[in-house]
């Protein structure tokens, strides 16, 4: 029997007045009022509590969210290989003669500074235009997370960043090349919005972690795949560098040809409303019919989520300070790491200590390899030895690495010479065990981590904050290295060593341990218990919040 109006008035007060004390009971009478309003094709649901004891939800890992997952994370690759590509294309002759002849004279002559040969802000802003563009286009992607959801944002960014290959590759101009890595980049800007949330929504709650890594995975071997073009283009005169910058299209027609394969998330459909298709998603991902009880929380978290008018303003309010100050932080600490400085630029910084071309390009390859290793080795440990393990010890071999780079630069290479050969390759070492540790660390959990944290209501929002987060800064340690170096010396290693330790104090103090728990159980499992954040969890606020919008 439907439910008069006197009666959903009488429901609807009672659930804002007694929401912690019967929460379970609450949530069965939010469902049936939900149930009125939906039409006969979507499935009504009795809700669980959201806050309610340790639940397990059924399923196992099929092979179409393996298939759905590989294809997905192919969004890791086109940005990998921008990562890759950038660094050996500017240390390519053609390329700087073409565009910046400048940096090509002064690479070549023999007593340039070696700490400043490449320092010229039109060559970083090579680099460094594609990150911006990426940070605006971030917000943009949100929206289009939200509306349409993850599988058509990948599919918008692989067209995006197909038009932006080929402007660069055809590129006659400076002002042509800049416009392709701003296509580029809000191609970047939507894939890595949409990618990790999507990984995270169809991955089983126990494997989340490894299924998310993928997308870290494909970075690294876009990166590997990268360098390995660059020492073979190299030599191919005079059009290397545009087969090295074309081949970027690779990846971006996997992503688009794949995204018409794979499906949407079941989140994603329950937040649109498409009830009977989220369900019917889940139960496919999920490989079992029993999904109830996940598809329960999807709906309740659904439901909470579809209140939230502006979910940009939501994340200013106080109970979501700290998946918000985690998600920034976390971009901060990557890129201060000091990691895509030596990414970009592993050719350039190979050079400046003496290699050759094609033995810096090699250098390169060699580090590409490593983090691609070590990236899988963050896949197996991570739901298993959890995150804030991987990430401390990681604080620990950056920290000794960086320092002990720099203390090699520091005293043995100086403005005009070359440094022995045999102390060179102990750098390259060093750098190799610096991207190990970071590769499985702060690399793949940099994503993991603000895609997990944000409940539904603010999830797109919250996590767009987090890609713009990490594209701004990006794009300044790509625009600002190579000035930095020329100033700083050998001294730029020991300023990212510093950056370090304040990232290691950062989780042993405020980063709460997230493997083996459901998305939307978050708030109670780790916010509310955590010394430090679970003073942000008013729940007195949120509930006069409440009762305001029921009583209008």
């Amino acid at each position: 029997m439907p439910l008069n109006l006197l009666n959903k008035w009488k429901m609807r007060h009672l659930v804002v007045q007694w929401e912690e004390k019967f929460s379970g009971q609450i949530n069965v009478a939010k469902n049936l009022l939900r149930s009125e309003n939906l039409n006969s094709s979507k499935m009504p649901a009795v809700v669980m509590s959201a806050s309610g004891g340790d639940k397990q939800f059924e399923g196992k890992i099929t092979i179409y969210v393996v298939i759905c997952g590989i294809i997905a994370a192919t969004g890791g690759l086109m940005f990998g290989y921008d990562i890759g590509i950038s660094g050996g294309v500017t240390s390519m002759d053609d390329f700087l003669e073409k565009f910046f002849p400048k940096v090509f004279e002064r690479k070549h002559l023999a007593k340039e500074d070696n700490y400043c040969k490449f320092d010229n802000q039109n060559l970083q802003l090579f680099t460094s235009s594609l990150y911006l563009a990426a940070l605006v286009a971030s917000f943009i992607a949100s929206k289009v997370c939200t509306n349409y959801g993850r599988k058509v944002t990948m599919q918008a960014a692989s067209i995006f960043f197909l038009v932006g290959v080929l402007f660069d590759a055809f590129a006659l101009d400076l002002a042509m090349l800049i416009v392709g890595r701003i296509l580029l980049g809000v191609g970047v800007g939507f894939a890595n919005q949409a990618v990790p949330l999507f990984l995270s929504e169809i991955a089983p709650v126990h494997l989340r972690g490894a299924l998310n890594i993928l997308f870290q995975l494909d970075v690294t071997i876009g990166i590997f795949v990268a360098n390995i073009v660059n020492y073979f283009v190299a030599n191919i005169h005079p059009w290397g560098w545009r087969l090295a910058l074309g081949l970027a299209g690779v990846p971006a027609v996997m992503l688009c040809l794949g995204s018409l394969i794979i499906a949407e998330t079941p989140t994603s459909l329950i937040e649109r409303e498409k009830l009977t298709e989220g369900l019917d998603m889940l139960k496919k991902i999920r490989g079992v019919d029993n999904v109830e009880a996940e598809y329960q929380e999807l709906v309740h978290a659904s439901e909470m989520a579809r209140q939230v008018k502006n979910p940009f303003k939501n994340l200013m309010k106080r109970s979501s300070r700290p998946q918000l100050v985690i998600a920034i932080a976390m971009q901060v600490f990557q890129q201060f790491t000091g990691i895509n400085a030596i990414m970009f630029y592993a050719p350039v910084l190979f050079q400046t200590m003496g290699f050759k071309n094609d033995a810096s390009l090699l250098s390169a390859v060699i580090t590409g390899i490593v983090n691609v290793l070590s990236t899988i080795v963050s896949v197996v440990l991570v739901d298993k030895a959890g995150r804030r393990f991987l990430l401390l010890e990681a604080c620990a071999q950056m920290l000794i690495t960086q320092l002990a780079i720099g203390g090699i630069l520091l005293v043995n290479l100086k403005t005009t010479n070359e440094i022995d050969h045999s102390i060179a390759i102990w750098v390259v070492v060093l750098v190799c065990l610096f991207v190990a540790s970071f590769a499985w660390s702060w690399g793949p959990l940099g994503w993991l981590i603000p895609s997990e944290i944000f409940p539904l209501s603010t999830r797109t929002a919250g996590y767009a904050f987090a890609v713009s987060s990490n594209m701004f800064f990006t794009f300044v340690i790509a625009q600002a290295f190579l000035s930095m170096m020329c100033h700083m010396r050998a001294g730029i290693f020991f300023f990212f060593g510093g950056w370090i330790v304040l990232m290691g104090l950062f989780v042993i103090f405020l980063l709460p341990e997230t493997k083996n728990i459901p998305i939307d159980e978050m708030t109670e499992k780790v916010w509310k218990q955590h010394w430090f954040w679970q003073r942000f969890m008013d729940e007195e606020e949120d509930s006069k919040e409440a009762i305001n919008k029921e009583g209008k």
